[in-house]
């Protein structure tokens, strides 16, 4: 038995399409915020785990040698720090010995 389609039916399909299409792209923008909020969090996150591995590595050193170090370089070399230069600019501004650094870390 053939059965024809009506306008109506027609009209149907092409709304449930459309709205197929719509909650599709509605999913995609969701999951892309979603990546761009969480790359955001990491690059965050990053910055402070950086800067808090210098002030880490600064106190041990004044535990050590009685003063705190006049570099990150020093930190580097002599501490085992290890910092990603191309992801981070470090600000390590060294006042005196007894005082401790100021350290800024942002991302690049």
């Amino acid at each position: 038995m053939y059965h024809e389609v009506t306008y109506a039916e027609l009209k149907r399909r092409r709304n449930k399409r459309i709205l197929l299409a719509v909650v599709i792209v509605a999913i995609l923008a969701a999951l892309t915020m979603a990546v761009f909020v969480m790359r955001a969090s990491a690059r965050e996150q990053g910055v402070l785990s950086t800067r808090e591995a210098i002030m880490s590595a600064a106190k041990q050193c004044c535990a050590v040698e009685g003063s705190y170090p006049s570099t990150v370089k020093h930190l580097e070399e002599h501490y085992g720090l290890v910092i990603n230069h191309d992801d981070y600019v470090i600000s390590y501004e060294w006042f005196a010995d007894n005082v401790m650094p100021s350290v800024v870390v942002t991302a690049r």
